[in-house]
């Protein structure tokens, strides 16, 4: 390896982590957008419908201009991409909007930031990673803070069933098969190649299901709404799964996710900020106790000698 590239590898590497914790920030902000396409009479399927087909037209749109040589996969590695795509991004909103109907927002939230615990746990497994103290305190911490966050403590959880615990369980389950396929398909393609089919491959699968042409009606009845729709596209979506996928590429598959635990933070504050919701002293050590996980997790520890991947 040339020093050129030694250096650009250990930038990369450095950069990963705030790449992680940037894509949570785009995605904390989606809050601003669909509430606007739910005024407009777009339900949640046909909101993720819209995402995901946006996404694809965009990526493949932006490839065939620029590098076609990134649309070039093998068949036979379909597979990665019908995890990230249907397994992941489809399955686990379909899990998070149902749980929504059973349980309270902020319950549903919860159970969808389960997600850490079941990265870490396949991690351990699939890519032989270790469990540390430091990584388990700040999932420990991460999983406080979204409870506190999100006003479970405190508040009003409503009526629990367990089919809505069995589906929110679901929603984290979904969420963290896209970091765990995700690490195998960077071991043959480029982070924009896998974000472009995991989209690609989403859209398919989700839009039998959106009802295209009420979507389309409603799109020409409210054309104030199309660049809300694009923005969640691009800047919700596009943008921060390449960078997610990216910054997969150089951080351990459990610590990424933890990190993640940005998004529900993000949301809090722009719901305080932007929308004049309430803040309460537990909300804010919730916002705390995450962004001491994310501290944590990218402190320095000493060297050990077992590598933390194979």
């Amino acid at each position: 390896m040339s020093i050129k590239n030694a250096v650009r590898s250990v930038s990369e590497t450095r950069l990963a982590p705030f790449l992680i914790i940037l894509a949570a920030i785009f995605w904390g902000t989606i809050g601003i957008f669909t509430r606007e396409l739910l005024a407009s009479g777009f339900t949640t399927v046909q909101i993720t419908g819209a995402r995901c087909a946006v996404t694809a037209i965009c990526l493949v749109g932006y490839l065939l201009v620029i590098d076609r040589e990134k649309l070039k996969i093998n068949l036979k590695d379909l597979w990665m991409f019908i995890g990230t795509g249907i397994m992941s991004i489809v399955f686990f909103n379909i899990c998070y909007f149902t749980s929504i109907q059973y349980l309270t927002l902020s319950m549903a939230s919860v159970l969808l930031y389960t997600a850490p615990f079941f990265v870490m746990l396949m991690s351990l497994f699939l890519f032989h990673e270790r469990m540390t103290v430091q990584k388990g305190l700040a999932l420990i911490l991460a999983f406080g803070g979204c409870v506190l966050t999100a006003g479970i403590v405190g508040g009003d959880i409503g009526t629990i069933t367990a089919v809505g615990i069995l589906v929110g369980l679901g929603s984290g389950f979904g969420y963290a098969l896209y970091t765990i396929f995700g690490r195998v398909a960077l071991k043959k393609y480029h982070p924009l190649t896998i974000t472009t089919y995991t989209f690609v491959v989403a859209a398919v699968g989700i839009l039998p299901f959106c009802n295209v042409a009420e979507m389309i009606g409603l799109s020409v009845e409210h054309l104030d709404i199309l660049p809300y729709i694009l923005i969640l596209g691009i800047l919700c979506t596009v943008l921060p799964y390449f960078l997610y996928t990216k910054g997969l590429k150089h951080v351990e598959g459990g610590k990424a996710s933890v990190m993640a635990f940005v998004e529900p933070m993000v949301a809090t504050l722009i719901g305080i900020f932007l929308f004049h919701e309430q803040m309460t002293l537990l909300n804010m050590t919730g916002v705390v106790l995450i962004f001491a996980a994310i501290v944590l997790l990218n402190s320095r520890t000493r060297p050990s000698t077992t590598p933390d991947t194979p």
